[in-house]
């Protein structure tokens, strides 16, 4: 099992950053895709209809997001834990995820670049 960490910047004001990554609505709009998604501690999530599927464990507004995320029943869940730290006039946005199967961690850390939090910076840079 692998640990993946990364800081990327984004250009809009954590609080911003934060709701979008907490409202189903702006979740959908930058994600393109279906979504299921609640705000609350305990509640399931489903992105990407289905491709990244986990437990939201803990919100602290504009702050910090806590999340489990599963791969597959034979894997313990992975733990996202994504903190926003005002940076400059934007976000530096700190992605931590543990618990990632090897053998997935290159097509995982890749698509997550790309889609994940690249979604979201082109989201942001439209504005």
């Amino acid at each position: 099992m692998k640990t993946f960490k990364k800081y990327y910047y984004l250009p809009a004001p954590p609080e911003e950053v934060y709701l979008a990554m907490t409202k189903a609505q702006s979740i959908q709009l930058w994600t393109g895709a279906e979504v299921e998604f609640t705000d609350q501690p305990d509640t399931e999530f489903s992105l990407w209809e289905g491709d990244i599927i986990g437990k939201n464990l803990e919100f602290e507004y504009g702050k910090k997001i806590v999340q489990q995320w599963y791969f597959g029943e034979d894997n313990e869940p992975s733990i996202v834990t994504i903190k926003f730290h005002a940076d400059k006039k934007g976000t530096s946005l700190e992605f931590v995820q543990t618990n990632i199967p090897d053998e997935d961690y290159e097509d995982f850390t890749a698509g997550l670049n790309e889609y994940y939090i690249g979604g979201l910076q082109d989201f942001f840079e439209e504005e």
